[in-house]
Parts: structure tokens; sequence; C-alpha cells
């Protein structure tokens, strides 16, 4: 696709999984080429699933458009999104909190995704590889394998539909074009509770309870407990199953990144609610009526 045309080629930040280049081409064309590192196999990425729900969420019409795919090489090309990369403080900003609700929002609307995602299924199968390969683990993790089932065993009583989520919203996956909102970065997309999208932002920017519970509502439309408990719930079960993920990383990648560190962040918050009082606080949100 880009064989015989000028172009500038610069290297993207922000890629903990892949590296991503902005190509700019003398004709016009300004594309993103993501190039997948080998071992991502261990953390259950498929790559037939991101490509085709990165599709299904450029139809969402909150997605880059896929221009070229060539999966023996691990390359994604998709258009350049020009805006402004997100960052955690903005995602913290009560103001922005709607147009986040609202985007995710759209993109749950619309076209149906390839693949499921489900974090509990997610975390016992990263737990193994850490396990097998012998990498690194925070000394008492396992203690807090019970209450983290405790939760589990309590959401099994009223699941959510399941809806098309990119379960990987991080600050840096949203793009303000100063208009609309855009999200990127479909690596671990699949069919999702929307709960599990709400709670995983709320997770990943560290969201005080203000916030989690504006973003929930916001999303909701009306403020609820029992949404509130589930989101909360599944910002607890992420943060326990993504330090499994920074685990392999630090174990087995190539990217100059400190994912220990990164991981051990998302840990020691779990640890603290899953011993603390928010604990029984979100198991009764669970159990309260929708």
């Amino acid at each position: 696709m880009l064989a015989g045309r000028t172009r500038t080629v610069s290297e993207l930040s922000g890629g903990l999984t892949n590296t991503n280049y902005r190509v700019q081409t003398g004709d016009g064309g300004d594309y993103v080429v993501r190039v997948s590192e080998a071992s991502t196999g261990l953390l259950a990425i498929d790559r037939d699933n991101e490509r085709f729900n990165t599709r299904a969420a450029a139809e969402a019409g909150v997605g880059a458009p896929v221009i070229e795919s060539l999966p023996e090489l691990g390359i994604l090309v998709v258009g350049f999104l020009a805006g402004r990369t997100l960052e955690m403080a903005d995602i913290k900003n009560l103001t922005m909190l709607p147009r986040v609700a609202d985007v995710v929002r759209q993109l749950h609307d619309g076209p149906r995704f390839q693949g499921t995602f489900d974090m509990r299924r997610i975390r016992r199968y990263y737990l193994s590889v850490v396990q097998e390969r012998g990498y690194r683990l925070p000394d008492d993790y396992l203690e807090l394998q019970g209450l983290i089932e405790g939760l589990e065993a309590a959401m099994a009583q009223q699941p959510e539909p399941l809806v098309p989520c990119n379960n990987d919203l991080l600050a840096a996956n949203f793009i303000d074009d100063g208009e609309r909102m855009w999200l990127i970065d479909y690596e671990y997309s699949g069919m999702n509770e929307a709960s599990f999208e709400l709670g995983n932002i709320a997770s990943e920017a560290f969201l005080d309870p203000e916030a989690t519970a504006a973003l929930v509502s916001n999303y909701w439309g009306i403020e609820s407990d029992h949404k509130l408990a589930r989101a909360k719930a599944w910002s607890l079960l992420a943060r326990y199953g993504w330090t499994l993920w920074a685990s392999i990383q630090a174990g087995s990648s190539s990217i100059d990144f400190d994912f220990w560190t990164w991981g051990m962040q998302k840990y020691q918050t779990a640890h603290s609610e899953l011993n603390g009082p928010e604990y029984q606080q979100v198991l009764s949100g669970l159990r309260s009526d929708r």
C-alpha cells in the first residue's frame, strides 16, 4: 500500500505491546503502522480479533479506519487520527467524564465484536503462565485469591449482557480532536460487560470514588448503587489481573519499560481495597437490586 510512494516516518510513543509509526506520504496520506511484538501470544492477544474489531469500531464511528493488514508480519495499518491524546489528569476531570461516557457508550452500541474478553478467565490463564515460567509475583499475591473469588461469585448472580468493548481504555487510548472523541488500540477487544469497561477506565486512571461514581452515572444515565458496585468490582479484578500481565511483560518483553513498577502500582491499590472496608461495601452493592 505504501510501496513506491514518497513518505516520512516517525515513531509514536506509548506502545507497550507493539511499536507504532506515523507514516505521511507525499500525496497527503497519513497513517499509523502498528508492528506487534512476537511475545504477545503469552498475553492472550488475538490478532484476528483485533483486526476485525478495529474495523467494527470504525463502523461504529469511534475508531480509525483499517487501511491494510499483514498478519504474517504482525503489521496493521490504520488511518491517523489527528487530535490530542488524553492524559490521566483529563480522565480525572469531572467535566470530561460525560464525553468519556458518551464515546464509550457509542462503541458499546456499535457492531458486535469478534471474540470475548473475561478478566476472570484471563487472569487464571495469566497466573498459569507466570507460575509455569517462574515469573515474579508479589509475595502475598495468592493470599488475596479467596477475596477475588468472592467477588466473582457475587458477580455471577446478576451478569450483564455483553457488548463490544475495548477492554484497555487507559487515557492514552482516547483521542480528542476538539469536536469529538475517538478510541484507539483494540488488542484486547471483545464482547464483555459494559461495567468492566467502566471499572477498567477507573482502574487505569486511578479515579477517586467521586469520579468513578460520576463516570458510572453518566454512562447509565442514572445513579445506581448496584451499577457502581459492579464497576468497582471489575476495577478490583482488573487491577489484580493486570498485575499478572505486568509480570509476564517484565519477564518476556524486549520493550524498554518498567512493567513491574507499573503492575505494582495497580496491585498496591487493589491490595489496600481488598483488605479494607471497600471490599464489603462492594459485595453489599453487588447483592443489591439493580
